[in-house]
C-alpha cells in the first residue's frame, strides 16, 4: 500500500489499513493539528473524548498506577527490613542464653511478643530439663506416630503457611485448636517443630514468602545444638 493517499485509495481502505498507516507514521498529527480536535474516541464510561482528553486520561491512568506500585513495592520494603531487624534480635537472644531451657523459652517469648503470635507451640523430640511447667512445650520422640503427619515437612525442612490439616492442628494446640484460624510452621530437622498460630485466617498464607521463617528456624536449631554435648 502507498504511504500516500489518494482520492481512489480513501474509497478503498478500511480501517485496519488506516490504523497501520497511522502507526507507521506516528507524526501525522503534527502536520494536521486540527484533526486531533474533530477526532473523538468512545468511552465505556461517558460520552465521546477528543483524542488529546482521551491521551491525557490514559497517561493518568498509568501515572496512578505507577504511583501505586510503588507505594506498595516502598511498603514490602519496609517490612522486609522490620522483619530482618527482627530476626537478627532474635538470633542475638538466643545466643545470649546460657542453657537449652532459656534458649527454648526466648524463642517462645519473641515470637509472642515481637512477632505477635497468638498461640506459640514448639515441639522436641528431646526433653530438656527446666521446661516442665510450660503448656506451649511438648516432648515427642522422632519416631512416634504421633508425628506421621509432619514426616513430608520435616523431610524437605520448608515452612508451611495457612490452615494446617486436622491432624498437625490437633497435635499442636490440643485443646485450644479451634482459636488458630491461619498457622506459620516451622519444621527442625533432628530438633523439632515450632508453630505461631493465630486468630486471623489471613494472617499466614500459603505463596507467602518464607525466607524469614527459615532463617528464624535454622537459628533455633543452631542455638539448641550448642547444648547436645552438655
Amino acid at each position: 500500500m502507498s504511504d500516500t493517499f489518494d482520492k481512489g485509495n480513501q474509497e478503498k481502505l478500511g480501517a485496519h489499513e488506516v490504523a497501520a498507516w497511522l502507526r507507521r507514521h506516528p507524526k501525522f498529527l503534527q502536520q494536521f493539528p486540527d484533526l486531533s480536535v474533530s477526532l473523538v474516541v468512545p468511552r465505556e464510561d461517558g460520552p465521546a473524548a477528543s483524542l488529546a482528553s482521551y491521551q491525557l486520561e490514559v497517561l493518568r491512568d498509568k501515572n496512578r498506577e505507577l504511583s501505586r506500585r510503588l507505594q506498595e513495592l516502598s511498603g514490602n520494603a519496609q517490612e522486609n527490613e522490620r522483619l530482618a531487624v527482627r530476626t537478627q534480635q532474635l538470633t542475638l537472644a538466643l545466643l545470649k542464653q546460657d542453657n537449652a531451657a532459656d534458649t527454648v523459652r526466648a524463642m517462645a517469648a519473641t515470637l509472642t511478643e515481637d512477632f505477635n503470635g497468638d498461640l506459640v507451640r514448639i515441639v522436641l523430640f528431646e526433653p530438656i530439663a527446666g521446661l516442665d511447667d510450660v503448656d506451649w512445650l511438648q516432648t515427642v520422640p522422632a519416631g512416634n506416630k504421633a508425628l506421621a503427619a509432619f514426616r513430608d515437612c520435616l523431610a524437605d525442612g520448608e515452612p508451611l503457611c495457612g490452615r494446617l490439616q486436622p491432624d498437625k492442628q490437633a497435635l499442636l494446640y490440643g485443646a485450644r485448636v479451634d482459636e488458630v484460624q491461619s498457622s506459620a510452621l516451622l519444621p527442625l530437622p533432628g530438633v523439632g517443630l515450632v508453630a505461631i498460630g493465630s486468630r486471623e485466617p489471613n494472617r499466614f498464607y500459603p505463596g507467602m514468602g518464607t525466607l524469614f521463617l527459615r532463617m528464624m528456624g535454622e537459628a533455633f536449631a543452631v542455638a539448641l545444638k550448642r547444648y547436645e554435648a552438655a
